[in-house]
């Protein structure tokens, strides 16, 4: 017997023994659980990745609302801002007819006080004269007293 015959019959024993000890099927076992654990790491990560895209898509839906709703807020401000700016120049406009109505027509008193002053002075004056020139006319007459009191009614009239 030689030494090819003694290495067949390890081999026989030695795969006998595996066989035994269920080797085949303590690796296939081994293989089937990190097969499934394989299985369950490409679940997870298929979960996670689509939970990913709907995170990602709720994220990009929240920034189109928050874009939206800045532009209504810009828009409502350039709205506010335009209305605020008419509203100004409508009061200012009114401000500026009111001052102008108001010195029109302190324009128009001082005009009226003016011409009230100066037919108040060309009477005074007139009757001055008058008084002068009929004075000594009258006083020759001797009706000076009913003269000076006609005189006098007239300027309290006038005043």
């Amino acid at each position: 017997m030689d030494a090819t015959f003694w290495a067949f019959v390890g081999l026989v024993i030695f795969i006998g023994i595996v066989f035994y000890m269920k080797a085949p099927a303590m690796i296939a076992k081994a293989l089937d659980q990190r097969a499934e654990r394989i299985r369950n790491e490409l679940d997870e990560a298929r979960r996670l990745r689509e939970e990913a895209q709907h995170l990602l898509a709720e994220y990009q839906r929240k920034r189109r609302d928050a874009e939206k709703e800045a532009a209504e807020i810009v828009a409502a401000a350039r709205h506010e801002a335009d209305a605020f700016a008419a509203e100004a120049k409508q009061k200012t406009e009114e401000y500026v007819a009111r001052r102008t109505a108001m010195a029109e027509q302190k324009i128009a008193q001082a005009e009226a006080d003016a011409l009230a002053q100066v037919r108040s002075t060309a009477v005074n004056v007139a009757i001055s004269a008058a008084e002068k020139l009929m004075g000594s006319r009258i006083d020759a007459a001797g009706h000076g007293d009913l003269f000076k009191k006609s005189l006098t009614d007239i300027k309290a009239r006038l005043n």
